[in-house]
């Protein structure tokens, strides 16, 4: 029989690692935003004749933490060196062509995306950033794909789990700002713009719960439901909020669907809200062989 010492640590999980100039570039954006809210708060958001510094300084800042998130997560994808590089460096260009367009047309008084009443030089940029939308969507689809092979959930199963459910969630928020290219609003208040954006969150949120669930003293089982509980109740807070958009009314008025959409929010942080409270930390127990 055979017994293995018993060990007491974190688990240090190497999140960002090799991606120093993705997060750098997500960083940019922060750097951006600032800069376009310190022009807001001196002259105001609207340039005529169609710009908005306000929706330059959303759109920076927004795609900062999806890169410095993408960043995060993207050591654990089982992507080979070669491909991860490939991604990293398309990312980082293209964000750089995003960040100047949508910040430079939007001082220039020009919607950076749909352009009405442009010169030749804003339509090249429009129609420049709409194949950088659709190259965004295209690259992260395999990105997506990656964490759902063995590879991946042989590194950190746990996590990786949390990564599946908040890839799911992407894919919904890339659907949603498609449906906004193409549709608009729906109805007459009902705007994607909701979905497109708390999908996103969830590159956040869930990785989070399963990063929490490793950091505490948890059967095996009770941290897949925590994750399960988190990511599932997320999804469905996110499917509320499309039927509600898909029936034409705003998301803010009162109805079932967004009142299920809160509640499903609520759910999925309650367990953030255990595991941060429980203080136990992970021990490795012993392994006995006989």
């Amino acid at each position: 029989m055979k017994i293995q010492s018993v060990v007491s640590r974190n688990v240090a999980l190497p999140f960002f690692q090799g991606e120093k100039w993705l997060v750098y570039t997500g960083l940019l954006g922060f750097l951006l935003a600032g800069l376009c809210a310190y022009w807001v708060m001196l002259y105001g958001g609207p340039v005529a004749p169609y710009g908005d510094v306000s929706k330059a300084f959303s759109f920076n800042a927004a795609l900062g933490i999806f890169l410095l998130s993408t960043a995060a997560i993207l050591p654990f994808s089982g992507l080979g060196t070669k491909r991860k590089a490939f991604l990293r460096w398309s990312y980082i260009a293209l964000s750089l062509f995003a960040y100047v367009a949508e910040t430079m047309q939007n001082f220039r008084g020009m919607n950076p995306r749909f352009v009405k009443d442009g010169t030749p030089f804003d339509v090249a940029i429009g129609s420049i950033f709409t194949v950088v939308a659709l190259l965004f969507i295209l690259y992260y689809v395999f990105i997506a794909i990656a964490f759902f092979r063995k590879q991946a959930y042989s590194l950190q199963p746990k996590l990786v789990l949390g990564i599946r459910y908040a890839m799911i969630a992407v894919m919904l928020s890339f659907a949603a700002g498609i449906w906004i290219s193409i549709e608009g609003i729906i109805g007459k208040h009902g705007s994607m713009m909701w979905l497109h954006g708390l999908g996103f969150h969830a590159l956040q949120v869930v990785p989070f719960v399963a990063w929490l669930s490793e950091q505490k003293r948890h059967v095996t089982a009770a941290r897949h439901r925590f994750i399960h509980l988190t990511g599932i109740t997320y999804l469905l807070g996110l499917v509320a909020i499309g039927w509600q958009t898909y029936l034409g009314r705003a998301v803010l008025e009162m109805s079932i669907f967004p009142i299920l959409a809160a509640c499903c929010f609520l759910i999925a942080f309650i367990p953030v809200v255990v595991l941060l409270l429980n203080k136990t930390e992970i021990r490795h127990t012993s392994e006995i062989q006989n």
